[in-house]
C-alpha cells in the first residue's frame, strides 16, 4: 500500500466542534446585549476558528483592539467548556479504527491548549500518532510547514500521506505539502462554495466514504509507480 498516513482537520472533519464554539459566540453576544447567531449560519464559520465566528457575530469592522479582547475572552470561555457537545463525526470512530493499517494524526491551526484536552476527553489523544496544532510552528495552514513536519514526525514520506480536511487552506496546505488530498463536504463548508475547484483528489460527502477514498488513492498512486 503506497498509503501510510492519514492526517486530519480537527475542527470540521475529525471533530464536530460546532456545538461547543458557537455556544460560546452566543455567550458573548449574550454579554453584549446582542441577539444570539442562528447555529446553522455559524456552524460554517466554525473552521475559521475564534476570529472568524467573532466577526461573523460583531461584525468584520471591529477595531483591532476590540477584536483582541473578544479574541481573548472567547477562549477564556471556551476552555471552560472544550468538550460539553463536540463529538467525533458520525461513523468516524470505525472508520478511523478500519485505517489501523496506516498511521493517523491531526494537524489543526487550533492553539494546542485547546486542541489538546479536546482529544483527551473524546480518547483518542492517545491514538493519534501525531498531534500538530497551530502554534506549533510560526507558519500556519494553507502553509504546508505543519503537514511538512506531521510527515516527518510520523516518519513517511509527504507523497505517501492524505491530508483530509473541509476548508480551502487545508486542500492548498496539502498539495504544497505533495499529499493526496480530500475535501471533505460534510464540514463546516459555506453552501456557496465550489467544492470542486478546490483542486482536491477526493471529495467526500459523508465520513462512511473515507475508507474507499483512501483505498482509492492508495491503488492510483501504486498503478503511477507501476
Amino acid at each position: 500500500m503506497s498509503i501510510e498516513a492519514v492526517l486530519f482537520d480537527l475542527d470540521g472533519t475529525l471533530v464536530d466542534t460546532a456545538p461547543d464554539l458557537v455556544a460560546v459566540l452566543n455567550q458573548l453576544l449574550r454579554e453584549s446585549g446582542a441577539p444570539p447567531a442562528p447555529f446553522a449560519i455559524a456552524r460554517n464559520e466554525v473552521s475559521n476558528g475564534a476570529t472568524g465566528l467573532i466577526r461573523l457575530g460583531f461584525g468584520p469592522d471591529l477595531p483591532t483592539a476590540q477584536q483582541e479582547e473578544l479574541r481573548r475572552r472567547f477562549l477564556e470561555v471556551y476552555s471552560g467548556m472544550i468538550c460539553i457537545n463536540s463529538r467525533l463525526f458520525y461513523e468516524l470512530e470505525d472508520i478511523v479504527d478500519s485505517i489501523s493499517t496506516c498511521a493517523w494524526g491531526v494537524v489543526t491551526n487550533k492553539p494546542h491548549l485547546m486542541t489538546l484536552p479536546l482529544l483527551t476527553e473524546l480518547g483518542i489523544a492517545g491514538r493519534c500518532a501525531c498531534i500538530i496544532s497551530g502554534d506549533r510552528l510560526p507558519q500556519k495552514k494553507p502553509h504546508p510547514a505543519p503537514l511538512l513536519l506531521a510527515a516527518e514526525e510520523l516518519g513517511v514520506a509527504a507523497s505517501r500521506c492524505v491530508y483530509v480536511g473541509d476548508a480551502l487552506r487545508d486542500i492548498e496546505a496539502g498539495r504544497a505539502a505533495g499529499m493526496a488530498t480530500i475535501a471533505a463536504a460534510y464540514g463546516y463548508i459555506r453552501p456557496s462554495e465550489d467544492l470542486g475547484a478546490w483542486g482536491a483528489d477526493r471529495v467526500i460527502r459523508r465520513p462512511v466514504e473515507l475508507t474507499a477514498a483512501v483505498r482509492e488513492l492508495a491503488t492510483a498512486k501504486a498503478d503511477d509507480a507501476a
